[in-house]
């Protein structure tokens, strides 16, 4: 017989169902919905500054119609970026110091740079009276944009720029205990107020690195002033042993194939750590490093930023630091005393340094103090901001004591002779390019070391040693500072 099949019928749906049904699409629509909602806040809020100074894009400039630039001003009052309107209605940006600021003001034609980039969004604001706006939109005029008061002091900045001279390379000088950049100077420099007429031959020269800012770009082995973190690094792995250390120093450790001198075959004879990092003796480094966890070593460095961001607006490199657990006995030697493959900016050595002297808190750099109207109101202002503790206040003691004794007793002794005390660390950083072999002179300290007031990071390309150069161009920022601010 055959079997015969029925289909069953579908059980009808019930309001209950439909309802679930409909629950859940409402539901996800608006969750879509807010999700969208979120992204457009994190936009048009956390991104918007960045969003506005990029330099692709192209809508950046949108409020031109509307506003004219607003102006840059330092700290002490001075103009450094201004437009004026000529008679024609042509708008010309003006830069009084010239070449003075030229990487860290930047420019505002064939694209933007420095805190002309930064701060694109702001000048091309305006929180002028209401009244002043209508007043200006009737008339068929712009309104002026808001000027932006930077941290940067002319008269320090103007020391800095005069006392790095002839030598390439870069001055950094801030607030330990707020981040802020009293002064960033780097040369080779440029005229911003010719940059439209020269922009044709600065992009095509291939060998022209003019438009560099080599305080927040420039990557330089650090030669020495790492000896800082490799002090810190010992401490840390060897906390019983590091106040014990001893090194009998003979010119030169060899290992197998390896050997490294102390700069200029200098034998120091017995020291110990504040000694050996006093005098930049380049064996006991070799010796410590030979000790050390490479991993942990690692880990501390990109503690402190290499290989990251740093926390920062401003447009800037990443230091590089590659030592590893599988690195040679070579790559261990040369990384302890700042060479091998280790690269780092002057910002990034500035910021370094500040923690020591800011009792191992490390404060967020800036370099906008306020915002104002045209005409002088405070529109907004910058706060300092604590970026994080990365050593005990015990670490940053120890370490400024030991890079007080450089200046007393080490390779930093040409400033123990001012009125205000000092901490530092010399390098002397050796290069080769294209067959070349030169010598980077570099300093990095602090002053007033009971309660430190500026920190100065120099970096003077082919300049010798640190003592020779960059500790004497510290000293005039150094002075300059207390001259102006005083004592």
């Amino acid at each position: 017989m055959k079997e015969v099949y029925f289909e069953q019928e579908p059980e009808p749906v019930t309001g209950k169902g439909r309802n679930t049904e409909l629950g859940i699409v409402t539901y996800v629509f608006v969750f879509l919905f807010l999700l969208m909602i979120g992204y457009l806040m994190y936009i048009n809020i956390w991104q918007a500054d960045d969003l506005n100074s990029n330099a692709y894009n192209t809508k950046q400039d949108a409020n031109m119609d509307k506003y004219i630039r607003g102006s840059i001003l330092s700290s002490d009052g001075q103009v450094l970026a201004q437009t004026t309107v000529t008679d024609s209605g042509e708008e010309i940006r003006e830069y009084p110091y010239a070449n003075v600021f030229s990487h860290v003001i930047g420019y505002a034609s064939n694209g933007k740079a420095g805190l002309e980039a930064s701060s694109n969004r702001d000048l091309l604001s305006s929180h002028a009276s209401v009244l002043t706006q209508i007043r200006d939109e009737s008339d068929s005029e712009k309104t002026r944009g808001d000027s932006v008061v930077v941290t940067l002091n002319a008269a320090l900045q103007q020391a800095a720029y005069d006392a790095l001279g002839s030598y390439n390379g870069a001055v950094v000088a801030m607030e330990p205990d707020t981040g802020k950049i009293l002064a960033m100077v780097s040369k080779p420099d440029y005229d911003p107020n010719e940059i439209e007429s020269m922009w044709e031959s600065l992009i095509t020269d291939s060998s022209s690195s003019v438009l560099l800012n080599r305080a927040t770009q420039g990557l330089y082995p650090p030669g020495s002033t790492f000896k800082i973190l490799t002090t810190l690094a010992y401490m840390r792995q060897e906390p019983s042993e590091f106040r014990d250390f001893q090194f009998d120093c003979t010119s030169e450790l060899t290992v197998e194939d390896v050997t490294i001198h102390c700069y200029n075959n200098a034998a120091h004879g017995q020291e110990d750590l504040k000694g050996a990092l006093a005098h930049s003796c380049n064996t006991a480094f070799a010796e410590i490093g030979l000790g050390l966890d490479n991993d942990e070593f690692h880990s501390l460095c990109e503690e402190f930023l290499f290989n990251k961001s740093l926390p920062t607006d401003m447009q800037h490199s990443t230091s590089q630091f590659v030592l590893d657990g599988d690195s040679s006995y070579g790559e261990v030697m040369t990384t302890s005393i700042g060479q091998g493959d280790t690269l780092m900016t002057p910002l990034h050595m500035a910021l370094i340094t500040s923690t020591v002297a800011n009792g191992g808190i490390m404060m967020r750099p800036y370099y906008v103090d306020r915002i104002e109207t045209y005409d002088g109101d405070t529109v907004s202002r910058t706060n300092p901001s604590r970026y994080k503790r990365l050593m005990t206040t015990e670490e940053a003691a120890l370490l400024t004591e030991y890079m007080q004794e450089t200046v007393a007793s080490g390779t930093a002794t040409a400033l123990g002779w001012y009125d205000f005390t000092a901490a530092g660390k010399t390098g002397s950083a050796e290069y080769v390019s294209n067959g070349y072999e030169g010598t980077h002179s570099w300093f990095t300290g602090f002053s007033n070391v009971e309660n430190p007031d500026l920190v100065v990071t120099v970096i003077a390309e082919d300049g010798g040693t640190g003592s020779e150069t960059a500790v004497p161009i510290a000293a005039q920022v150094f002075q300059a500072y207390y001259s102006i601010y005083g004592y």
